[in-house]
């Protein structure tokens, strides 16, 4: 009689059992893997076997439902090939399929075991653990602009005249109600200076009395048309070279001076803002001008045009379809050389303009630039590609590294050490790393896990089919016992 079979059919279903009952306990553990019995029979040059073994326990490495969390940390791999590669405290290389990580009080990304989470920082190929940064983000000095615009090509051209000066005189001749007023010099067509207002016409006459220029010196003026302007612009240290002595000298402070006005902020070295202006003035059929200002320092300087300091002109030409065709990039050079407040590398940056039209529209733009300021760490994030991409409150972004994934050939030879982790073993063979979605690797969600790939309703079938299976087992055992004990009572 033999029990042996029975015995190892109870043995092998018990053992069964207990990974059904496993696989059932982590039905709601993160990226687990549910496990299944493989059976064997058992001979020894017999015809009749000896029962049955367990010969090995595989696991399923199928792709389990991923759910999103929102959490920013959590990060779930999309397809079956790839493991996340984490290290414990010791050092020792270990792989998950759990993204549900967070950052410790070092900054570094690890599981609720701790291991690390690792990957490549910059263009290495050497594996590290991932650590949030700390500091801020670098400010970048502005070096290019795109400008793109339309320029309403039905405006009427301005005769440009080139200003000769500019004098700010103070008429303190009544202390209690002094007079500040703005007035310019041109050369006339006999080459002598004479006083115009801002569109260009006559001055009118100006009043009796003691003015103080902007540079300080105190004139006395007895009013009427100055006989000699070049004389008296010499007397308060003014001296001007010749100029066109016809049209409109540009002022910011004067609309009709120019067409369209664009400011752009820029960025010097250190992260400060500046504002840099663009006026554009139609001057010729298919024509513009583009003045290229900064804020004065000091509002006060003779050197400023309506509190602004130029520090470029140039033209813009376009055909008869509207097109650009002029060249498109427009370079300025020390565009911060009228502040002597900052201790900062000069800026020089390219104005573009491709893409830019003259049609019978609206002044229409679009620009962009390349600087920014410093920005504090706010959040982190893994896109697809396993980039780990660091965001700042300055609305910047940083890359600081690459997810690592590994593979095996054969994911059945890892070995489960608990935590939901495996470890590489001789079976496995070595890992094959790589980023997500290169090297065979499946891809990355943020902010999602992936779940349990356990499926309830298969593990409740096999425990009744295991249940049935083991009460068999038994019956065989009872009823050997019972084919013994008549033998025995025969006399």
């Amino acid at each position: 009689m033999g029990f042996g079979q029975g015995l190892s059919g109870l043995r092998a279903q018990s053992q069964k059992l207990d990974v059904i009952g496993n696989n059932i306990a982590n039905s709601g553990t993160v990226g687990f893997k549910a496990s299944s019995v493989s059976f064997a029979d058992v001979y020894a040059s017999s015809r009749v076997g000896l029962g049955t073994q367990v010969a090995a326990v595989n696991q399923n490495f199928g792709v389990g439902t991923i759910s999103t969390t929102g959490g920013q940390f959590d990060m779930a791999i999309d397809g079956g090939a790839g493991l996340f590669r984490v290290v414990d405290s010791n050092g020792n290389v270990l792989y998950t399929r759990n993204g549900e990580f967070h950052a410790n009080k070092e900054g570094f990304i690890v599981n609720a075991q701790g291991y690390r989470l690792t990957g490549y920082e910059g263009d290495s190929t050497t594996p590290t653990p991932i650590r949030v940064p700390t500091g801020n983000i670098a400010p970048q000095a502005t070096a290019r602009v795109e400008t793109k615009v339309n320029l309403d090509s039905t405006e009427s051209a301005v005769l440009r005249q080139e200003r000769l000066g500019v004098i700010v005189l103070t008429d303190d001749s009544d202390p209690a109600n002094p007079v500040t007023t703005t007035h310019y010099f041109k050369r006339n067509d006999t080459g002598d200076l004479e006083w115009v207002q801002a569109d260009g016409s006559p001055a009118q006459t100006k009043p009796n009395g003691t003015f103080t220029a902007a540079n300080g010196t105190v004139v006395e003026f007895t009013g009427g048309e100055p006989n000699d302007a070049d004389i008296f612009a010499r007397a308060i240290g003014v001296d001007y070279a010749a100029g066109d002595a016809n049209g409109m000298a540009f002022d910011p402070l004067e609309p009709s001076s120019f067409h369209h006005y664009l400011p752009v902020t820029v960025y010097d070295s250190q992260g400060n803002p500046y504002q840099l202006a663009q006026y554009f003035t139609k001057t010729g059929p298919n024509q513009w001008e583009v003045v290229y200002a900064v804020p004065a320092e000091d509002p006060n300087d003779p050197a400023a045009v309506g509190g602004m300091m130029i520090i470029h002109t140039d033209s813009m030409e376009f055909n008869g379809a509207g097109l650009l065709t002029s060249a498109p990039s427009i370079d300025l050079s020390n565009v911060l050389s009228a502040y002597t407040g900052v201790d900062v590398e000069d800026l020089n940056i390219t104005v573009n303009y491709a893409g830019s039209t003259q049609y019978n529209s609206e002044f229409a733009y679009d620009f962009n630039q390349n600087g920014f300021p410093t920005g504090e760490y706010s959040s982190m994030s893994v896109a697809p590609n396993g980039e780990i991409v660091a965001s700042y409150t300055n609305g910047e972004t940083q890359v600081m590294g690459y997810l690592t994934l590994a593979n095996f050939t054969n994911v059945q030879g890892l070995q489960p050490v608990g935590g939901n982790a495996w470890r590489e073993t001789s079976e496995s063979g070595q890992p094959i790393l790589g980023r997500p979605g290169t090297n065979g690797m499946a891809m990355i969600k943020g902010q999602s896990l992936e779940e349990s790939n356990v499926d309830m309703g298969t593990e409740l079938v096999n425990m009744i089919i295991t249940q049935r299976a083991y009460q068999a087992n038994a019956q065989t055992i009872s009823t050997q016992s019972e084919m013994l004990q008549t033998l025995i009572n025969i006399r």
